[in-house]
């Protein structure tokens, strides 16, 4: 099964492709050099972050920034790309020199995920930001199933409580401001106070995850520096 099978996607320039596969260790074997994807891997950076940042934006209404970033943070590390890589055997695909794939190159996870990340970028130049987001959301498809919010989210609260007592042993307090909603459907939104002033506020479907959003939005802006 060739390459772009194993994709789902065929390019219209197999010129992008060739690139996208090229790892830099054929310039010490091969003469012109040929280019190799560390361009490609630049802009397929980018180009992954912003289809995993707009999926959790809308997978996740009810969380915030810093438990977003995590998120992302988990999906498109080198070992979630690598991972996702192997999936369709990338590293058999690879142009590398000799001495490279010898010392086990096609395994390595940077290679792999470099080269995942180039051929997203070859295929948004190739055909645009909704062909590269679908192969994309497909390769990634594993990593993005066993997000886990909670364990992303969890630590806020405990982040918070060391940085204030730095300060001052006294505690923070977090109280529930509001609730919203039908009974099986409940949003709660709570307050989180330190020496009787404000440091944040955040909404979810239980009191433990409102009170973990607001020690996010306190941690995201720390009025209590002022």
């Amino acid at each position: 099964m060739s390459i772009e099978e194993r994709l789902n996607y065929t390019f219209k320039s197999q010129t992008l492709l060739d690139e996208a596969l090229s790892h830099p260790s054929l310039s010490s074997e091969i003469r012109p050099a040929p280019p190799d994807n560390q361009r490609l891997e630049y802009l397929g950076d980018a180009v992954v972050e912003l289809v995993i940042s707009t999926y959790l934006y809308r997978r996740f209404p009810e969380f915030q920034e810093g438990v977003l970033t995590k998120l992302r943070a988990s999906v498109v590390s080198k070992p979630a790309l690598a991972a996702a890589a192997r999936t369709i055997d990338l590293g058999s695909a690879l142009f590398m020199s000799n001495g490279e794939s010898g010392s086990g190159g096609r395994h390595r996870d940077s290679n792999l995920a470099d080269a995942l990340e180039a051929i997203l970028g070859a295929i948004y130049l190739d055909s645009g930001l909704e062909a590269a987001k679908e192969v994309a959301l497909q390769l990634l498809s594993n990593q993005l199933e066993i997000l886990n919010p909670q364990k992303a989210q969890g630590n806020a609260k405990g982040q918070l409580q060391e940085i204030l007592q730095q300060l001052n042993p006294e505690a923070p307090v977090y109280e529930v401001i509001s609730e919203e909603g039908p009974p099986h459907e409940r949003t709660f939104v709570c307050e989180v106070t330190w020496k009787g002033k404000h440091l944040g506020q955040g909404s979810g479907p239980s009191k433990k995850s409102a009170e973990a959003q607001a020690a996010q939005a306190a941690l995201n802006a720390p009025i209590w520096k002022s």
